[in-house]
């Protein structure tokens, strides 16, 4: 028994690793967090990763949501290969300009150099357009719908897991139309279904809205990014719809025999989230001590604690709690280790688990369980009894309180400028800012070398100012300003 003792004591000792302070050093909070609560570690090759069994159930839980809303819209899932000749990227000028840094190319296989280097995929316009004009012949085929989930690479120079990393998984849809009207509102509907996940799944508040030129997909007519507010100020990119036009289709002849008898070049759009959307997640909700997981993509939404675990009957009524949280739906597990209850509460709220169930032994005797909050760290105290509805319920709460709370962060952090001074203050003090824009790129780029901030989208609902801030020319358009990810 005495070794027993030592052996925990020096486990306690260890606790759980220290993180840095969040307000003092964000960036290495992040890679504190990330690293320690498991969700990803380094690969081998320079800006890769692996994404851990609690990363993973992360986005299996994201997948999972975001899948389900497509095919309600009749997408479906299809997949397409991982290389693509390097000759269907030359076909579409613009978009083999803007991603020719970060193709990686394959020029020897099977011991022998390639007749023709394989571009490993960055995005998968090429590939796909080819195969659409194949199937794509009359009016009677179109809408073309379809989405794959997949990894992409991209040789990205500065990496961070989740944000910017050479490889990564995503979702890319890719549709065709018959008409401008009907490729608009697929981009449109999409960027909605991007916002509606982000805010009742996510629990993140979004600003939707249009890129500038600098800044939207090569090869789009035009490009609807979804920015989030990040605790740091900065902004995280979670997701782009873009509407291609004809420009994909005249590339790689995707025609259709219209009821007219002629033929006519379809309208194409692509959209696409990412697990970037993971590193959202941890900047947009994170604390002190680490994780604060949404309930609807927590791996486990409810840990249960024993406290002396070794007396009679806790571990028994621990197991009756977990069988009745997961018929009634929730992630439940029991934490069994041989640690302490200290050392689980600590890596337990590391790792972001949205509620903590406490049951020793006078808690069975007086048939309650102690409940702890992760997002606002609040214990109640509540019946076994009927403890199911109760955990469902508050798991409910907590993904509602979650966004209204990062709502209210985010809107305070929302300021608006007349000057370049103005902006330049406003993302200085990790803001977004709105600001009236001429239109013109040397505006943008003269926001972006005194400040490192860029357009991120565009708010002309709004309504536009007079005049454009930085040169104060009639102003054209109302845009977001801010540090980005």
């Amino acid at each position: 028994m005495e070794q027993t003792k030592a052996q925990l004591n020096a486990k306690d000792k260890q606790f759980v690793k220290e993180i840095a302070d969040i307000e003092e050093n964000f960036a290495q909070w992040y890679t504190d967090v990330v690293l320690k609560t498991e969700l990803v570690d380094y690969g081998p090759v320079k800006g890769t990763m692996v994404i851990r069994p609690y990363g993973y159930a992360i986005w299996e839980n994201i997948q999972r949501e975001m899948d389900e809303r497509f095919k309600a819209t009749g997408v479906k899932n299809a997949y397409f290969p991982l290389l693509i000749p390097m000759s269907y990227f030359t076909k579409e000028a613009e978009h083999v300009e803007g991603f020719a840094p970060e193709v990686a190319v394959v020029t020897h296989a099977g011991g022998a150099k390639l007749e023709e280097p394989l571009a490993i995929r960055p995005t998968s316009e090429t590939i796909i357009g080819t195969m659409y004009s194949k199937w794509v012949q009359s009016y009677r085929d179109l809408p073309v719908l379809m989405n794959q989930w997949c990894n992409v690479m991209r040789w990205e120079k500065t990496t961070r897991p989740f944000l910017r990393t050479s490889e990564f998984l995503w979702q890319e849809g890719h549709t065709v139309h018959a008409s401008e009207e009907e490729a608009m509102e697929e981009t449109m509907n999409k960027l909605a279904l991007y916002k509606e996940f982000a805010e009742n799944v996510l629990a993140i508040p979004v600003l939707c809205g249009r890129k500038t030129e600098k800044e939207k997909f090569a090869g789009a007519v035009a490009t609807f990014g979804m920015e989030a507010m990040m605790l740091d100020g900065k902004s995280l990119q979670a997701g782009t719809s873009h509407y291609l036009g004809q420009n994909f289709s005249k590339a790689f002849d995707i025609k259709y025999l219209d009821k007219d008898g002629t033929l006519k070049y379809g309208y194409t759009t692509s959209w696409g989230t990412s697990t970037r959307m993971i590193g959202a997640v941890i900047m947009a909700h994170g604390d002190k001590r680490g994780l604060v997981l949404p309930p609807r993509v927590a791996p486990i939404q409810a840990i249960i604690i024993p406290v002396a675990a070794h007396k009679g009957g806790v571990m028994e009524k621990c197991a009756e709690v977990e069988d009745l949280l997961k018929k009634a739906g929730v992630r439940a597990e029991t934490d069994i280790r041989d640690m302490s209850p200290g050392w689980k509460f600590n890596e337990w709220e590391m790792k972001g688990v949205p509620i903590r169930i406490e049951i020793g032994p006078r808690d069975i005797e007086n048939g309650v369980a102690v409940i702890m909050r992760r997002d606002t760290l609040e214990k109640t105290t509540v019946p076994i009894c009927g403890i199911d509805n109760a955990v469902a319920e508050l798991l409910k709460t907590i993904q509602k309180d979650m966004l209204e709370s990062s709502r209210k962060r985010r809107d305070a952090k929302i300021v608006e400028a007349d000057s370049l001074d103005g902006i330049l203050q406003g993302v200085e003090g990790k803001n977004f800012v709105k600001a009236g824009w001429c239109g013109c790129r040397e505006c943008e780029d003269k926001v972006k070398e005194a400040g490192q901030a860029t357009a991120r989208v565009m708010c002309d609902e709004e309504g536009v100012p007079e005049k454009c801030a930085v040169c104060g020319k009639p102003a054209k358009h109302k845009v977001i300003f801010a540090r980005a990810y």
